[in-house]
């Protein structure tokens, strides 16, 4: 995994196992007759704040959807790249699902409360 020069191999790794440990994992738990739970926290990332300055590009249609939804605060921000794409700069709220930092942050608050 790249991560950045700033940052240590513990901040840049997802609290997440591989394919082949899970497969594993299943195969004993079967084996000795226990059962899996998985649980879904629909919006689990919505509810979570960013703790860090996170910068996102957007580019084409994307970037133009967002400067109509705020026309007079977004149109000065909104610039096109040599081919003539719509390309804008934001910054992030709230985590966004995919993200190294929603993942650790949000484990981080799910530890926190279930502790």
């Amino acid at each position: 995994m790249v991560g950045h020069k700033y940052m240590t191999r513990a901040q840049t790794s997802t609290p997440t196992m591989s394919l082949e440990v899970l497969m594993i994992s299943s195969a004993i738990d079967a084996k000795e007759g226990l059962y899996a739970v998985v649980a879904v926290i629909h919006g689990a990332f919505l509810h979570v704040d960013m703790d860090t300055d996170v910068h996102m590009l957007l580019e084409g249609t994307i970037a133009e959807l967002i400067v109509n939804l705020k026309t007079r605060l977004s149109r000065k921000y909104i610039w096109r790249n040599k081919s003539g794409k719509p390309m804008l700069y934001v910054k992030l709220r709230k985590t966004l699902l995919g993200t190294l930092q929603a993942a650790l942050i949000f484990c981080r608050l799910l530890s926190d409360t279930l502790i």
